[in-house]
């Protein structure tokens, strides 16, 4: 995305709620050690766990430094040749392990000491705990006096004070709204930081600037070259143990109205005035009020069966820990979406999202109408192949486009082609978990990448009379056994619309 020169942060502190955490493990520290490698922290930087455990700061410095030792070589988000220890000894040089129940006011005077000891005038509070203390949290910060700006004698800006909330942010329209209701209470909007960790991919951050930064783009992003939007986040992870979290949550509720609204809304938006947080996020809010609630015939349900996925046999979802045996929770979801403004109106935006799928894959294609093909008419219809613009954005970060060209020969044969774009190939490749850029934006205060109350509000009314739907039927589930790519319901779909999904792939294929 554009953005003028990056300032260096002021001297703040962070505090995180949920210090022994598997997000603090294994995204937060090693996003934090990458920011202190590319001496991108603030040159004066505290870093503060809370938590229930019985740990020494040592201990907890010790414990971080072990799982970073663990994820090299690895697989994980965080993959590196090895551990730069002066990186490390930067940033754990003031580690500091508060051990104290977020429920309780005495967790937050000896909170509101340590920060007097460091002088931290600025702060910034990570809530990296379940859902149900992010109301608790806050009440309590507030309570002490943490939540508030405070003024400089010298009239220079106030030393600041804001608060990052991880997603759920709530369960439905209703709990949303209590939760921003109760939040504003005590903070700002311009002091919550509602992260989404899909949008510090390099991919996501370049949509605006390949939309807007290139003058032949912008003619055919619209209605009258588009044909239609197909958005893929495949994992071929299953619930990974956490099956009490995904009982009471569910493919929709985790990944539709965050992650996958937010790809919608950077493919949609309009143009905006400046490339500032206001106007973007206006023009991303624009796109959520444009949508219509979603029809229960537009949404599709799967749950995974036993299978296999990348050659490794995998239990059903109701076989997991903590899950029930008559589990109705949904682990796969497709939906159809309208935005009904003049840009979109009837181009239909297929999104499906899914555990235990074939390949682990997140792009957003773009599929252009096809030319008239009057001039090829003893060409075979197979042939006549879509463009197609593809956004890649796990496991390669990439962009291709794909087009027609004519065989080598004496007869014109049409065959699809494309040409790529692979990060990797342009640019110096840096370890990078997702959350770097947004701790940075946290620091500086650019609000560009995250999510707005109304934002927020707007996304679940979208989603909300499915969800209603869906709480009174029971589905016939298992219906599709892992390693497929969901069930027949989600190919219907599309097919009662004439078209069909991409084939989902690691890499970018043509699609034929």
């Amino acid at each position: 995305m554009p953005r003028q020169a990056r300032k260096r942060p002021d001297p703040c502190a962070m505090v995180i709620f949920g210090a022994e955490g598997d997000l603090t493990h294994r995204l937060l520290t090693p996003a934090l050690y990458n920011l202190a490698r590319t001496n991108s922290l603030p040159e004066e930087f505290a870093l503060i766990g809370v938590s229930r455990g019985d740990l020494s700061s040592q201990q907890w410095r010790e414990n971080l430094h072990a799982t970073l030792e663990r994820f090299v070589g690895s697989r994980a988000e965080f993959s590196a040749a090895g551990i730069d220890e002066r990186a490390w000894a930067k940033l754990s040089e003031k580690m500091i392990y508060l051990k104290g129940d977020v429920t309780r006011a005495e967790t937050y005077e000896q909170l509101t000491s340590e920060l007097e000891r460091l002088e931290a005038r600025n702060v910034v509070f990570y809530l990296a705990v379940a859902d149900r203390f992010f109301e608790t949290i806050i009440e309590e910060l507030g309570a002490a006096g943490l939540a508030r700006d405070h003024p400089r004698a010298d009239g220079a800006p106030p030393y600041w004070r804001r608060v990052v909330i991880e997603k759920p942010f709530g369960h439905d329209l209703a709990s949303a709204q209590l939760l921003n209701e109760r939040i504003l209470r005590v903070l700002r909007e311009e002091q919550i930081f509602r992260i989404d960790h899909f949008l510090g991919k390099e991919t996501v951050q370049s949509i605006m600037a390949l939309r807007f930064a290139n003058g032949f783009f912008e003619p055919i992003w619209n209605r009258d070259r588009i044909d239609h939007i197909q958005i893929t986040v495949a994992e071929t992870v299953g619930v990974e143990g956490r099956g009490n979290f995904y009982e009471a949550t569910g493919a929709l509720r985790d990944m539709v109205p965050n992650h996958v609204f937010s790809l919608v809304s950077m493919i949609a938006m309009e143009p905006p005035v400046g490339f500032d947080a206001m106007s973007i996020r206006a023009k991303k809010a624009e796109v959520f009020m444009a949508m219509p609630p979603v029809r229960l015939e537009d949404a599709v349900r799967g749950q995974y069966g036993a299978g296999v996925v990348l050659n490794q046999q995998k239990r059903a979802y109701r076989d997991e820990p903590r899950v029930s045996q008559t589990s109705n929770v949904e682990t796969y979801v497709a939906m159809r979406l309208e935005i009904d403004n003049w840009r979109w109106a009837g181009v239909p935006f297929y999104i499906r999202t899914g555990k235990h799928m074939s390949q682990r894959s997140t792009e957003v294609a773009i599929c252009f109408k096809q030319a008239p093909a009057a001039t090829f008419q003893h060409t075979p219809v197979e042939c006549l192949t879509p463009n197609w613009l593809v956004l890649g954005i796990a496991p390669k970060e990439a962009i291709s486009l794909q087009f027609d060209v004519k065989r080598p020969g004496a007869v014109v044969d049409l065959a699809a082609v494309r040409m790529d774009f692979r990060y990797e190939d342009w640019f110096p490749k840096e370890p990078n978990v997702g959350y770097e850029t947004l701790i940075s934006d946290v620091m500086i205060g650019d609000q560009t990448l995250f999510m707005r109350a109304d934002m927020v509000e707007e996304a679940w009314r979208v989603v909300q009379p499915v969800l209603d739907a869906w709480r009174s039927t029971r589905p016939d589930f298992p219906d599709y056994p892992s390693g497929r790519d969901g069930p027949a319901a989600a190919d219907a779909l599309l097919k009662r619309d004439g078209r069909r999904w991409r084939a989902v792939a690691p890499q970018l294929e043509v699609a034929r």
